[in-house]
This record gives C-alpha cells, sequence and structure tokens, in this order.
C-alpha cells in the first residue's frame, strides 16, 4: 500500500502565516522577518494606513480588530479561500499595556485589557484552529515577564499575560494530538512604541509628587531592538517541536529574570523590582502620607 502524501508538508506549497497587532513594534518586525524567510505574511491590525510600507516587502495587510468575532472569521474566511484551508503560523501578537495602580483601575480599563490581551487571542485562536490543524502549523503568542514578575502600576497588564500564560500551556498539550505546536514568549524589554499615557486619578492614595512616570520605568531597562527579537522569536518558532516546552524568554533581561525568580527569594525580588523602577522614593512618601491616617 502507497501512503498518501500530505499535502500540509508540500514543498512545493508557500508557508502561510498571520501576525496579529502587525502595524508597530514586535508584530510589524516580526511581519518582516518571516517575509525575508519565504512565508506569505498576512499582517493585521485596527489601522490598514499604519501598514503601507510592509506591501514592499510582499506582505498582505488586512485590517483585524481582535475583539470584534465578526471582523475575525472574515479574515478566516479570506485566508482559507486563497491559501486551500492552510494557515501555518498564527503569531497572536496584539496587546495593548494597561497601566494603573492595582486599586485605582476603572472596570472600563480593565475589561477593555482582558478583551484585548485575553479574550482577543483567545477568540483568534478557536476561529483559526481548522486552519492551523489542517497544516500541522504553530500557534504563537507573545506574553511578558510581567506575569512571573511584579511590574508595578501593572497589575491588570501583569494579570492579563498570566492568563494568557496559562491558556498557552493548557493549549499546547491539547493541539499535540492534532499536529499543532505552539510557542509562548515571555517577552523583555524591547524597543516599541507600546505605550499607556494614563496619569493617576487626582484621588489615588499614590497621587504624591514623588511617583515615577511610565516613561520613568521604561527607561529603568535596557531594551533589545525589535528586529533582533523578532529574529530569535522566528528562529523559536521555525525550530520548535510538537512535545518542546512551549516557553521561550526573548527580550533584554528575559534570560537573566528566568534564573533570578528561580532561585531568589520573593523578598530580594520585590526589593529589587522597587529599586530598579526607582519607586523606593515614592512609597516612602506615600507611608509617611498615610502614617498617621485615621477611618472612622
Amino acid at each position: 500500500m502507497v501512503a498518501k502524501n500530505d499535502s500540509s508538508m508540500s514543498p512545493s506549497r508557500k508557508k502561510v502565516a498571520l501576525v496579529t497587532g502587525g502595524s508597530s513594534g514586535i508584530g510589524y518586525a516580526t511581519a518582516i522577518e518571516l517575509a525575508k524567510r519565504g512565508y506569505k505574511v498576512y499582517a493585521a491590525a485596527r489601522r490598514l494606513e499604519l501598514m503601507n510600507e510592509l506591501k514592499r516587502h510582499g506582505i498582505i495587510p488586512v485590517k483585524l480588530d481582535v475583539v470584534d468575532l465578526e471582523n475575525i472569521k472574515h479574515i478566516k474566511e479570506l485566508i482559507e479561500r486563497d491559501n486551500d484551508g492552510y494557515l501555518d503560523l498564527l503569531f497572536n501578537n496584539a496587546g495593548q499595556v494597561c497601566n494603573s495602580m492595582a486599586i485605582d483601575i476603572p472596570d472600563e480599563w480593565m475589561k477593555q485589557c482582558f478583551e484585548v490581551n485575553v479574550y482577543g487571542p483567545i477568540r483568534v485562536t478557536r476561529e483559526l484552529a481548522p486552519l492551523f490543524i489542517k497544516a500541522k502549523g504553530t500557534v504563537a503568542f507573545t506574553g511578558s515577564l510581567a506575569s512571573l514578575i511584579p511590574l508595578l502600576q501593572g497589575s491588570m497588564y501583569s494579570a492579563s499575560k498570566a492568563a494568557i500564560r496559562s491558556y498557552c500551556e493548557i493549549l499546547k498539550i491539547e493541539l499535540k494530538p492534532l499536529g499543532v505546536k505552539v510557542v509562548h514568549f515571555y517577552t523583555g524589554a524591547v524597543q516599541t512604541p507600546i505605550a499607556d499615557n494614563r496619569s493617576l486619578p487626582q484621588s489615588s492614595f499614590y497621587n504624591v509628587p514623588e511617583m515615577v512616570s511610565e516613561e520613568e520605568i521604561k527607561d529603568a531597562f535596557n531594551k533589545m531592538p525589535v528586529e533582533k527579537y523578532a529574529k530569535k522569536t522566528v528562529d523559536d518558532v521555525e525550530s520548535q517541536t510538537l512535545g518542546g516546552n512551549p516557553h521561550r524568554y526573548r527580550g533584554d533581561s528575559a534570560s537573566f529574570a528566568r534564573i533570578l525568580t528561580a532561585v531568589l527569594p520573593w523578598s530580594i525580588i520585590e526589593y529589587g523590582i522597587v529599586r530598579t523602577l526607582k519607586m523606593a522614593p515614592a512609597f516612602k512618601a506615600i507611608e509617611k502620607k498615610y502614617k498617621f491616617l485615621k477611618y472612622d
């Protein structure tokens, strides 16, 4: 008996990739890196005009809002129709920062953060599953070191990234019998324009002159060039095995943070984070301000 050819592995078929959050930063650089390696790349984002330059690399920009189910279904139909139902790589990169002190965050910010960072990639993965299963492909996720270490002013962002990390760990096991690989990136500091400049509420307990801004927090870390990050992550995607560990550590200080969290007591990690982010003066001012505060 002659075995049938597996068309998903046919050398004549060009690999197909979809990168969400493709209008800037990691998604933009990853789309270009994949195109350089011969992939047919769809770069997806809410604003098409920000992806015009990607066309020079042979990349196909598509409009996608990951919180819009009908939009996701439309993209699925487009890729399915144009590529015989194959999608070799789904790179879930779309996301947003959502900075706020844990006890200050309003419901609207909370919901928006989880809609984009958690429910969005889960929806995209669910809807496109038939395509990457047919291709026996790979699903990748841009995670964050913030799901491992305490990112001050980023409790909700950290929580959303921790949720995706757990989702990936289970997804990896569940997709293995279907021949699909999963990669999750603990992303350290990378040179990207992602930011959240919302200020503290006037009523916040943390509203003291010594409080550091988001820009000051970002400047506390060295950052890996986004092109270097993209090359490393695409290398990881292409070398991932079906039974391999889904987690990779990429970005500046990522591997170092991995070691520190494995060997150091939590008290030292906490102390180091407060000092690195230059929050100690603010915390001392807050402690002094409310030391004699009494509630009826």
